[in-house]
């Protein structure tokens, strides 16, 4: 430590030189992955940590990637290798030990000078297509354990010794994993990355000086937790609890699997505690969520409640208090139950919870749910390619709308879903149809689809796409046909997702919820994916924003009369009279 004190100029340049370097890791992944997941998805994050462990700066990255869970690899790293050198990089996975689930394959890299001494460590997190799970997709939801999930799982191995490379993993994952090439590309983008913020952070601390760097990261966590405290000392004090409910599937609850989020604000204090302790055992289902997505989704819930400009890093996180059930299907999930599609369904209905629990704490505060995510148009797509005879297995992100109304504004219309935060690219569908022998057929948001509200939840989306002249196996496990995603302060919730085969007579068939399931040559799969819940009454609705939607094709005529109380004429405008008549009655 050093006694060096830095002024605000300083701060703010030394904070934009860590955050840019973890952009430049970050902009290595997109351009070198090899998986279309990476490079047109952008299903990846890259984030710098102090040596004790301390989330430092995360520049674009994914949310359910980053605000917990490298802290905790970043431990493991080094008690299970307690002599880390230079030059040494670690391949890690295990959702028991700080990873979100095990598709998220993740290089750690200790930051060592040429004194041997440690002074950061860089992380690089990248979604895989595939993992080689027992099934074509990373998203197992049906999974009773980690042994029929099937991953290949890393608890911090070593990968990099001295800056070479370690083939024997590579050629465990190479006869595991069912498209090689593919793994073997995102994985050398992966080191490729770690090795782009070493080189950078050792160039900053020769240029500034290693005293300099670690004056500023104490100082810098000050900041943002005094940030912080002053963000939640605007809310008023109390205590809210709500509850998001997950569909059920195989290996859950006939009536689904419920999320209670119990929420205190101090605001004298400025701290908040979240409580997640009043939740459901593990469960026999891929559906668990580790210990970093499950303080990870909490930590959303808070900050998508909250002034936006708060910087999230550790300094930050010390004034949110947590409370994980150990062994809780949300909390501290135990080997060797799966944890096969954590950053997604559950941990989404944490986020929910706990974010329309803030908002009970006042208006101005907190947000709708969500909407629920792995439809079929994010399925894991696998197949033989006709075109050239190879195998392919891709995640695709062909469209999900997903946000919710917010106390200032309309939702966020491309959030993905809520882990995400809107950071992943929406797929082109011309670059799906060159890399993959798919033809995709619509791509359309759906009228009359949104959680409506003060300020509105974004509408669903319906995709339909088929293989060509080929059969493909599609994997997804969705969620939201049964409980869907609630508004928060009077506002309403979003509409059902669906999901159907259409087969070749152009019939739809449903399908299961969480499936995997074959499409034949001339079969199509139809996706209804949603929307997320409003804020607020939507009697209360600026009229013009309501003539927007109707313009734009969001919203009916017929229903911003019936549910938002706004008369649109004949000629596209607003009846003022009428309007006021309406609302008042």
């Amino acid at each position: 430590m050093t006694d060096k004190q830095l002024d605000g100029a300083q701060l703010a340049i030394l904070a934009n030189r860590f955050e840019g370097i973890s952009s430049k890791m970050g902009n290595t992944l997109l351009r070198t992955g090899r998986s279309g997941v990476l490079n047109r998805a952008k299903d990846f994050s890259c984030c710098i940590l102090t040596a004790d462990c301390d989330l430092l700066a995360v520049a674009e990255s994914l949310p359910i990637h980053v605000l917990s869970g490298p802290d905790i690899m970043a431990r493991s790293m080094k008690e299970f290798h307690p002599v880390l050198k230079k030059g040494d990089a670690f391949l890690h996975n295990s959702p028991y030990h700080g990873c979100s689930h095990p598709a998220d394959h993740t290089i750690i890299m200790p930051v060592i000078d040429d004194d041997g001494v440690h002074h950061f460590t860089v992380l690089a997190k990248a979604h895989q297509a595939d993992i080689g799970n027992s099934i074509p997709t990373t998203y197992h939801g049906t999974a009773r354990d980690v042994y029929e999930e099937g991953a290949l799982i890393f608890p911090a191995v070593q990968v990099l010794k001295n800056y070479e490379t370690i083939e024997d993993i590579v050629r465990m994952c190479q006869l595991r994993i069912r498209v090689p090439e593919q793994w073997h590309g995102d994985f050398l983008a992966m080191l490729g990355s770690a090795l782009i913020g070493e080189r950078e952070l050792l160039a900053l601390g020769k240029e500034v000086g290693w005293d300099t760097l670690h004056a500023f990261t104490g100082q810098w966590f000050e900041y943002s937790e005094k940030r912080m405290a002053d963000a939640i000392g605007d809310i008023p004090k109390g205590q809210a609890s709500a509850q998001s409910t997950h569909d059920a599937i195989p290996g859950t609850p006939v009536e689904g699997i419920t999320v209670t989020s119990n929420v205190t604000v101090d605001p004298d204090a400025g701290r908040i505690t979240v409580d997640l302790r009043d939740n459901a055992d593990q469960m026999n289902c891929g559906l668990n969520v580790s210990e970093s997505c499950t303080r990870t989704a909490a930590y959303i819930g808070v900050f998508n409640s909250i002034d936006h400009t708060v910087p999230k890093n550790a300094g930050s996180l010390r004034r949110i208090e947590l409370h994980l059930k150990d062994a809780g299907v949300v909390g501290i999930p135990r080997h060797p139950i799966s944890c096969s599609a954590s950053t997604t369904n559950l941990a989404d209905r944490i986020v929910s919870a706990t974010q329309r629990a803030m908002a009970e704490m006042g208006d101005g505060f907190g947000m709708g749910e969500v909407g629920c995510f792995c439809p079929p148009s994010t399925a894991v797509v696998s197949g033989t390619d006709p075109r050239n005879g190879k195998p392919y297995v891709n995640q695709l992100f062909l469209g999900h709308t997903a946000g919710a109304g917010a106390p200032h504004q309309d939702a966020w219309l491309t959030m993905l879903h809520v882990g995400n935060g809107g950071m992943c690219f929406i797929d082109s569908v011309e670059l799906d149809e060159v890399y993959t022998p798919i033809h995709v057929h619509t791509r359309r948001l759906i009228p009359d689809s949104e959680g409506a509200g003060r300020h509105r939840g974004a509408p669903g989306i319906e995709v339909e796409y088929g293989p060509v002249n080929c059969r493909m196996e599609a994997g997804f496990v969705h969620d939201g046909n049964i409980h869907v995603p609630q508004g928060a302060r009077a506002g309403l919730p979003a509409a059902r997702s669906n999901q159907f085969r259409s087969t070749r007579n152009k019939e739809l068939e449903p399908l299961d919820q969480c499936s995997i399931v074959w499409i034949e040559d001339g079969e199509t799969l139809v996706s209804i994916a949603q929307g997320g819940g409003g804020y607020g009454d939507p009697m209360t609705r600026d009229p013009e924003r309501v003539l927007h939607d109707v313009r734009e094709g969001i919203v009916s005529r017929a229903r911003a009369e019936e549910v938002y109380g706004v008369v649109i004429a004949d000629d596209m405008s607003v009846d003022s009279a009428r309007t006021t008549e309406l609302r008042l009655a």
